[in-house]
């Protein structure tokens, strides 16, 4: 199968080199631009986002090493193209210069088309690992500031705390809070500090996965397994082998699937859906869930030998109601990176503001505050955030025009309606399990899900 192609600019002054080389370029499948000159090459790349930079030598104008003189003196090593030179006049110095300026490879003219495609090739390859790992760090630091890993508060600081310790062993984890608090990113923090941090994160939504699908997700299944099994597929077990496996929401999972983890647990190993073999794996297991497993021990819904084999290290995150001096510290960071992320600009938060934040209950935790602040700056007019565009409670803040009755139903009935559509959300949209998380009949949520047209 041929690989996905990059994007490459070839540079050579000789019109019959371009033609051939970029016919045997794109016949690989690369989208293939071409410059006669230097200059025209700098145009490009002003232009394009270049994955390799093929560039003759000497040309009339400049020299290959000139442009490549000039990416590594404007440019950051993550944000160059691969480069790639070739020339017929091919000494010690300038191949020894490119190389220092960083230059991949250098080929001598004449070479045979084959030994330009298999450079290319791991060129490209190269330049893809760096881009994925660019794009994991960014958002590894995006993260580790995100969803209440900004804190002064002594919970927030025994969570970090933890977090860093468990970090430097392979010990499973079991990471519980209400929705909202930031148990994926503590994951994450774990895994980023751990000796494994090089190998896969791999995150499964328990929730989020049919029942029936779910199995195959964990475990994989071989060919014919079952009907629709057309091929062999790997499970986020082997795929997480050597590194971190996340299973979110951990209490959705049936008593059927939760012995087989169990086995995993316990033995290392696992069986994908219609194999006689079993497959060892060496996986960090990292479990997270909202509810209270204990409990549902007690009301045997959840195996206790699985239990204890997941909480070897308890991981607690508090709720944002109960660690009130995160607010500010939170708020202030939300507004800057949502100013940036939006373009525009805020100067000041007004007065009472950070009062409002603080005293609100915040149900949804650091991510309806998140929400609630993102909201406030693109609302914010004149470079400020105003008590009237925090709307913490479905109506604006400001608002003082409509009779207290009035206010009062409105709230109300957001609180239903938000209650209602978290319960859906933490039992994965069934509503049976969504009418016992609120205490209610079905027939009662099916009433308030009539009642404000929720789907």
């Amino acid at each position: 199968m041929t690989p996905r192609g990059g994007t490459l600019l070839l540079v050579d002054d000789e019109q019959k080199i371009r033609r051939t080389l970029g016919q045997a370029l794109r016949t690989e499948g690369h989208d293939v631009l071409e410059a006669g000159s230097v200059a025209e090459a700098r145009r490009t790349l002003a232009e394009r986002n270049i994955d390799v930079l093929i560039v003759d030598n000497l040309m009339p104008d400049a020299t290959g090493l000139d442009l490549i003189r000039e990416l590594a003196s404007t440019s950051a090593d993550a944000e160059r193209p691969q480069i790639l030179m070739m020339t017929a006049h091919a000494t010690v110095e300038s191949a020894i210069e490119a190389m220092k300026l960083g230059a991949l490879d250098y080929l001598q003219k004449p070479f045979e088309v084959e030994e330009l495609l298999v450079v290319v090739r791991r060129a490209l390859d190269l330049q893809r690992l760096s881009s994925h790992q660019r794009y994991l760090l960014d958002e590894r630091d995006e993260e580790f500031n995100h969803y209440g890993i900004v804190g002064r508060s002594r919970g927030m600081e025994d969570v970090i705390r933890k977090a860093e310790l468990v970090a430097e062993t392979k010990s499973t984890v079991l990471i519980t809070g209400e929705t909202g608090t930031g148990k994926e990113l503590v994951a994450r923090a774990i895994h980023a500090r751990s000796a494994q941090r090089n190998m896969p994160l791999i995150k499964v939504n328990c929730a989020a996965i049919p029942e029936a699908l779910l199995e195959s997700e964990l475990f994989g299944h071989v060919r014919g397994a079952f009907t629709g099994a057309t091929t062999n597929k790997k499970g986020k077990f082997a795929l997480a082998d050597g590194g971190t496996i996340l299973l979110d929401e951990i209490g959705t999972m049936s008593l059927v699937l939760q012995s087989k983890l169990l086995r995993v647990l316990q033995e290392r190993e696992f069986e994908p859906l219609g194999s006689e073999r079993s497959q060892q794996v060496d996986v960090r297991v990292i479990a997270s869930t909202n509810r209270d497993l204990r409990q549902m021990v007690a009301d045997g819904l959840f195996q206790e030998d699985l239990f204890y084999r997941l909480n070897v290290i308890p991981i607690e995150i508090p709720p944002l109601r109960s660690r009130r001096e995160d607010i500010t510290v939170l708020a202030e960071f939300f507004v800057r990176k949502h100013q940036q992320r939006s373009g525009k600009r805020i100067d000041r938060i007004a007065e009472g503001v950070l009062d409002t934040l603080v005293s609100f209950e915040w149900p949804g935790n650091v991510r309806e505050l998140e929400n609630t602040i993102e909201r406030a700056v693109v609302l914010s007019t004149n470079g400020e955030i105003n008590v009237a565009s925090i709307s913490v409670l479905g109506v604006a803040a400001g608002q003082s025009s409509a009779p207290p009755s009035l206010k009062l139903r409105t709230n109300i009935e957001w609180m239903e309606q938000e209650t209602i559509r978290r319960a859906l959300e933490n039992a994965g949209g069934v509503k049976k399990d969504a009418a016992d998380l609120m205490g209610i009949s079905q027939r009662a949520l099916s009433y308030y899900l009539a009642k404000y047209r929720l789907q």
